[in-house]
């Protein structure tokens, strides 16, 4: 196995479960992925927006035995389950908390790892494999999550452990920051539109499903608009781990030009994804906390914004 190989549990996050044969149904009008892409050997990355386009969660989502189950970060369970459960009065599907239900661990470059576990893991981002009770998700090139049901976690973490090194979270979270995967996090809920974080470009909207909640604006500002305020990958020299919703600025500006998505630290530095004015972005001369704050240095993302393609999911 690569150096780099290593699993880490994915403590971060928890899992809201939306059960029952009107499901996929009652989500489709809520959600900006499109659920009848969804397979048992597909998965997607999707968004929950508020009336005017503003995220209330982003998550990864899946089928899973009678319903789907989306992956987000913890704190924003309870509000968005209250918030969905208003819309789902008249439908037959149940939403719960099943993050008790499920142990998730990250799995970067350990596919020989997941073929031990019988999960021979296509490369291709978002496919799905499941046995005996077991799923592993393609996240991002050499990365995957792997479901385990909580019954069994001791027993898979053991498999993993004995041919992989365990890792905290960061690096995991450091491996996303370079995919170029935003998240909303407690901080940023209800900042951003989804084409803020670059969504578009991961398959977590589409513009061919019709009408949910929050499609309006989504929708026009793909056909009509024009994007001033985007997800960039940056580095940053500081001791310091910024948090989410830290406010990024430009001499040139007088106020902030964005906001810190996630951050994790490398062996010389940190590196993060934020959100930032496309202008003061180009210019280059962008600063944590305060114009005199630390400077930070723009970095590649892995994939280009294409709006002719992205119109097409």
């Amino acid at each position: 196995m690569a150096d780099s190989a290593f699993f880490c549990t994915l403590s971060h996050e928890g899992v809201l479960a939306v059960r029952g044969a009107d499901a996929s149904k009652f989500l489709q009008g809520q959600l900006t992925c499109n659920l009848n892409y969804l397979s048992d050997t597909q998965a997607s990355l999707g968004a929950r927006c508020t009336q005017k386009g503003r995220m209330q969660s982003s998550f990864r989502i899946l089928l899973e035995g009678d319903g789907v189950l989306l992956a987000m970060a913890t704190e924003l369970l309870e509000p968005q389950l209250a918030d969905l459960k208003k819309y789902a009065v008249f439908s037959k599907s149940k939403l719960t908390d099943e993050s008790h239900a499920w142990v998730r661990f990250g799995v970067d470059h350990g596919d020989d790892a997941l073929t031990g576990l019988g999960l021979a893991l296509p490369a291709e981002t978002d496919s799905v494999v499941r046995n005996d009770g077991l799923i592993a998700i393609r996240v991002s090139p050499n990365r995957a999550e792997l479901w385990v049901a909580v019954d069994i976690a001791d027993d898979i973490k053991g498999k993993l452990s004995a041919v992989l090194p365990e890792r905290d979270l960061n690096q995991w979270l450091l491996g996303q920051i370079r995919a170029g995967i935003g998240q909303v996090m407690p901080a940023t809920r209800e900042l951003f539109i989804p084409q803020m974080l670059n969504l578009q470009a991961v398959g977590a909207v589409s513009f061919k499903k019709g009408c949910y909640t929050g499609q309006e604006i989504v929708a026009r500002m793909q056909y009509l608009g024009k994007l001033k305020r985007r997800l960039y990958r940056l580095q940053l020299d500081a001791s310091e781990l910024p948090e989410p919703g830290a406010q990024l600025f430009s001499p040139t500006h007088a106020s902030s030009i964005g906001e810190v998505v996630i951050a994790a630290r490398t062996e010389q530095n940190i590196e993060l994804l934020a959100v930032l004015q496309a202008e003061a972005a180009e210019g280059g001369d962008i600063h944590l906390g305060a114009l005199e704050g630390p400077a930070l240095q723009l970095l590649d993302l892995p994939y280009e914004l294409d709006r002719d393609r992205e119109i097409q999911r």
